[in-house]
């Protein structure tokens, strides 16, 4: 299985995977939606910023799901993966919404890859991440 990560450009995130300090993917939401329940060790993750090409890829090596209940359950889940995350801001109690679910994906074998574009459409305007058979199938 592919993926798409959308990533928001001003966290300049992507340069830390490729380089090896951004080891884990974090998708922090109100509510079970891609990539939980779908990703799977061994599935491929395409990277990229928001309105540009995609740039890189990494293969998935693992998956945790939590369900986050209160401030301290997001605390826990910072406090032991927050620097492989590089989380922008670290300290759940000062985040404007606490999530409801968080999942984070082990990343393995940064690579940059030919800068490509993706065919979002289906997948709904706001959605920051794709999942999809083939990569090829929405690849422009």
């Amino acid at each position: 299985m592919d993926h798409v990560a959308i990533m928001k450009k001003s966290w300049d995130l992507i340069p830390k995977i490729l380089s090896g300090e951004k080891t884990i993917e974090s998708r922090w939401y109100q509510t079970r939606r891609a990539p939980w329940n779908k990703i799977k060790t061994g599935d491929t993750v395409f990277f990229k910023n928001s309105g540009e090409p995609v740039t890189a890829k990494v293969k998935v090596t693992r998956v945790w799901q939590f369900e986050i209940k209160n401030v301290s359950d997001a605390k826990d889940v910072v406090k032991k993966y927050g620097r492989q995350i590089c989380l922008i801001n670290p300290d759940p109690a000062k985040w404007p919404k606490l999530s409801r679910y968080c999942i984070l994906i082990g990343l393995k074998n940064p690579q940059t890859v030919k800068p490509f574009y993706i065919n979002k459409k289906g997948f709904g305007i706001g959605a920051a991440w794709l999942v999809v058979d083939n990569i090829n199938k929405i690849k422009k």
